[in-house]
């Protein structure tokens, strides 16, 4: 590993002046690199050393060591076949979890596993407890939680670790007992706490709850961190404003932002591992009065594997999009607000197209999902790397289908037309409220009416509808308003949300597309090809057979998948 930069060496505590100084006698750590460790103590005093000195980008394993050698306590990387699955059992696998330990039998010899030499309690309560000799070993918290998640899924019940313990074992009793840590009055206290763990525990609980964003919010008096969940805004826990800083401070570090600039926006991207698969984290920061805010979007590979029939679409709207899909050429726009699913929906419809026998390339910004056997390309604004230029490239590369992540402007739709009027498919965004308004925004930005109705071959506007949980709904006979707006669907009874545990009292749980699928034919061709306005146009596509996004969210209601409040929100 290469050294941290140049300064003075300053004065530190006398474990952590041991640890750096046997750190800089092994070239991993010089006075620049210290000057950077010393900020991060200013920012939050009391977290151990060697976590500043990971937050500053030095390697967990090299720190942990260190650790190891300055205070005589072995470490090791410890790997699955380590792990005393007994004493795991006899422990408790959340047990284990809470605390970030794991026992291991290394040269027939029982260790407990930690991250600090701080947890000596930890393998004297066990050594009393068990009546068998337990040393302590130090190890990096990535492996041991990487083996915890392992055998979260695979080894342990993650209903019950105590199967094979008596009830009146005296440490089952004090096991048992242990109560979940509380993230709120653990974040107030910083000693006990550190930014570096409050950090991951949020990340890995956003993962766990499906949330598509986290926010780092600062306050006068307090700050919060809330998810955003099935597209609405939870409030997860409040924390002290000073510790606000550091949390910003740890993400940057993650992230290679700079540290040191709080006046101007930033922007960035973590790559990690969380439950055991890997998860992209777009990072973006902004000033303001109180402190930097930090929102982070979780960037899931698994959305992307999802096929296009699990999606909600209706059979018949189904049909039609996978037909509109396979088309040679032409330009197929999907349509709708910042988080309705375009790029999701876009994505399973290139896993349905055939990538051995198709040259498949997108332009995007930024790339989100990486995709076997399509090329990818990155847009740069400030090196002029355009949506309008990187796409007037690919059209040399013999592309058969271009993925243009969003037409902003007249340049860039203009390529796109063209693109499509010689024999390619090209699929991209537009933010418009509906299907038909895509079509009018083309000729606004500038295209010629006659070139929009040439070219365009369908248009997909979508939202994403809560769907209702199955654990505490209740179906009701609707009342005379709700009978009126869902006259003609067949339903004698329809969903209600009541909240429960399971979805933190909001009623719904996981999301659903809503559609608009607007199919282009030779008399809607003509009629875009007048430049008509957009509610004649509206009314002579629903004439034609076009179904709006309220009579596909109607008919989930029907279906007993989402509630009527939920559909007259979402297309209000």
């Amino acid at each position: 590993m290469k050294p941290l930069g140049s300064t003075e060496l300053r004065p530190v505590e006398s474990h952590s002046q041991k640890l750096i100084h046997l750190l800089m006698e092994r070239e991993f750590l010089n006075n620049e690199g210290l000057d950077l460790v010393t900020r991060l103590q200013h920012q939050s005093s009391g977290r151990p050393i060697s976590t500043i000195l990971i937050d500053a980008g030095l390697d967990e394993e090299t720190v942990q060591r260190a650790v190891a050698d300055i205070t005589n306590v072995p470490f090791s990387k410890i790997e699955l076949q380590d792990v005393s699955l007994e004493l795991v059992k006899r422990l408790g696998l959340e047990w284990c979890k809470e605390h970030t330990v794991i026992p291991v039998c290394i040269d027939e010899k029982n260790y407990l596993a930690t991250i600090s030499i701080d947890e000596l309690f930890l393998t004297d309560t066990i050594r009393l407890e068990i009546g068998s000799q337990v040393g302590q070993m130090l190890s990096t918290r990535r492996d041991i939680r990487s083996i915890l998640e392992h055998l979260d899924k695979e080894t342990i019940s993650k209903t019950s670790s105590f199967d094979s313990v008596d009830d009146d074992d005296p440490f089952y009793a004090k096991v048992k007992s242990t109560k979940v840590v509380d993230l709120e009055e653990e974040a107030a206290d910083t000693c006990s706490s550190p930014v570096v763990r409050l950090v991951g525990e949020m990340i890995t609980r956003a993962v766990r709850e499906t949330a598509s964003d986290v926010h780092f919010e600062s306050g006068d008096e307090r700050s919060q961190i809330r998810f955003r969940i099935d597209g609405i805004l939870h409030s997860l826990m409040e924390s002290p404003t000073n510790l606000h800083g550091s949390v910003v401070s740890r993400i940057k570090i993650l992230a290679n932002l700079d540290i040191a600039e709080r006046r101007l926006p930033q922007d960035g991207r973590i790559r990690a591992t969380v439950l055991g698969r890997p998860i992209d984290l777009r990072v973006s920061t902004v000033p303001t009065p109180t402190g930097e805010k930090v929102v982070m979007r979780l960037l899931d590979d698994r959305n992307i594997r999802i096929r296009l029939n699990e999606l909600g679409f209706r059979e018949e709207s189904l049909t039609s999009w996978k037909q509109e899909i396979s088309s040679p050429h032409g330009i197929i726009l999907v349509t709708g607000p910042t988080g309705c699913g375009k790029t999701t929906t876009l994505y399973s419809s290139l896993q349905e197209m055939d990538r051995e026998r198709l040259n498949i390339s997108t332009v995007e910004d930024p790339v989100e999902y990486e995709l076997s056997g399509i090329t990818q390309i990155q847009v740069h604004d400030k090196i002029d790397m355009t949506f309008s230029r990187a796409l007037r490239a690919l059209l040399r590369q013999d592309p058969d289908v271009v993925l243009l992540g969003e037409i902003r402007d007249m340049e860039t739709a203009s390529v796109a037309i063209q693109a499509a009027m010689t024999g390619h498919l090209v699929l991209s965004t537009l933010h418009t409220n509906d299907a038909p308004s895509s079509l009018t925004r083309l000729i606004n930005i500038g295209i010629e009416p006659f070139l929009v109705a040439s070219a365009v071959n369908g248009v997909l506007a979508q939202r994403l509808a809560r769907k209702v949980c199955k654990k505490c709904m209740k179906m009701k006979e609707p009342n005379d308003k709700e009978a009126l707006l869902l006259e003609g669907y067949e339903c004698e009874k329809i969903p209600h949300a009541v909240g429960c545990s399971s979805c933190r009292g909001s009623g719904y749980s996981g999301r659903i597309g809503v559609y608009e699928l607007l199919i282009m034919n030779d008399e809607l061709r003509d009629a875009i090809a007048s430049n008509p306005t957009i509610t004649s146009f509206r009314n002579l596509a629903i004439k034609r057979g076009m179904k709006n996004l309220q009579h596909d969210g109607f008919a989930k209601v029907a279906e007993g998948l989402t509630t009527l409040d939920e559909i007259v929100r979402l297309t209000a």
